[in-house]
């Protein structure tokens, strides 16, 4: 049997596998915006509740018209990597607004969160250095932490400061030149808050540095929408912020990381996925500065958005769903058997209402929900029909 033989058959044997488990995974086909709804290609129109689309920016006139003219001004994109031929007055115009917006001196984009968090952690960890991450943090966070080489890598205990902190401890016996503390500041699938001020204090007091993703926070939390920090009241006090524009930020793609001078030059110069990787799309770019925009003019969108959460948490607890208490717009449901969530999951869209079911491998085995993602740009119609769609559930 030819190499290329053996891998169809096993290919086909594993995806048999997931399919008679039922917990094979459908691409639904969307035919127009993401809105509050969409039109699904088999489903009809239905109500969003599994978008990052939190402050309902993805198709606001501002962020389409920005990105429409940045598109007749510059093109479709830089055709080269920023050190060659690649950075547009765009990008330093929308990266003057994100280091402002997360209290940095500095901030660089790149083409995802994921490259921005590989670029922030293979690039500025050393070979004496130590990193600790909490050990529900984001796929990307995991993985950039096995391209770093750093004298240690440990797992600390879920937003548990005691594990930290003993962790912490036992580095000041070793040979080590700096301390890394990564952490989600929104846990994805949990919706669950990172301590920051607790993470903040702790990290001064070891004299380590502090890395938070806020990719689910940014535009989410905060009194005026500015993430996990200013939720937390250290906005402005932590070392290294990494972000995404394709959540609350417009919606298109893109990711960031805002730290200091240094840092962000180091990142110029020695970070992979920016000297061998394209610079952001302008017209993603100039999308993104236009949500900035809208954000900082007013709260109304995080107000609304605040509104709805607590509307749904509610309403889905009154409904006896366990919900946890959190003010993400993140609410997960824990079903724990990942076909029965599909199937759930099924039985809600044939209701009119899009929610995906998350199961292994994006959540541990036996851990499977149903993810609800609330967005300001629902309703109170939109919300109703949610809740009567949970209540028939």
């Amino acid at each position: 049997m030819s190499t290329n033989a053996l891998f169809e058959q096993r290919a086909t044997q594993t995806l048999r596998d997931i399919d008679a488990a039922g917990t094979f995974k459908k691409l639904r086909y969307v035919t127009g915006p993401m809105g509050p709804t969409v039109r699904l290609e088999d489903a009809g129109e239905v109500v969003v509740l599994c978008s990052n689309n939190y402050l309902g920016l993805a198709n606001h006139p501002e962020v389409v018209e920005a990105s429409r003219r940045a598109l007749d001004q510059y093109g479709a994109g830089t055709a080269s990597v920023r050190f060659i031929c690649g950075t547009f007055d765009a990008h330093r115009e929308l990266e003057r607004k994100l280091a402002a917006f997360s209290g940095t001196a500095d901030a660089l984009s790149y083409v995802s969160c994921w490259n921005a968090n590989e670029a922030a952690i293979a690039t500025a960890v050393g070979p004496n250095d130590v990193i600790l991450s909490d050990e529900l943090n984001h796929a990307s966070i995991i993985d950039s932490c096995r391209l770093s080489r750093p004298l240690r890598r440990a797992i600390f205990k879920h937003r548990d400061l005691d594990d930290l902190r003993n962790q912490l401890q036992e580095t000041r016996a070793n040979n080590t030149e700096l301390v890394w503390v990564i952490t989600d500041g929104v846990f994805s699938m949990e919706g669950a808050v990172a301590g920051l001020a607790g993470l903040v204090a702790i990290c001064r007091e070891f004299n380590a540095m502090l890395i938070v993703d806020d990719s689910h926070g940014v535009g989410a939390i905060g009194k005026t929408g500015k993430g996990t920090a200013e939720y937390c009241g250290v906005w402005g006090e932590v070392d290294v912020v990494t972000g995404t524009l394709g959540k609350a930020l417009g919606g298109a793609a893109g990711g960031y990381v805002a730290a200091s001078r240094n840092f962000v030059q180091l990142l110029v110069q020695r970070s992979r996925t920016s000297l061998f990787s394209n610079a952001l799309p302008v017209p993603v770019a100039c999308g993104a500065s236009a949500a900035l925009d809208i954000l900082q003019r007013d709260t109304t969108l995080v107000d609304r958005l605040r509104s709805n959460t607590q509307r749904i948490r509610e309403g889905l607890t009154g409904l006896g769903f366990d919900v946890q208490d959190s003010p993400s717009p993140i609410v997960p449901i824990m079903i724990g058997d990942e076909a029965e969530a599909i199937r759930k999951s099924e039985r809600l869209l044939e209701l009119g209402v899009w929610v995906v079911a998350f199961g292994f491998p994006v959540v541990p085995r036996g851990k499977a929900r149903l993810r609800v993602q609330v967005s300001a740009a629902l309703d109170d119609d939109h919300l109703a029909h949610v809740l009567e769609a949970f209540g028939k559930l």
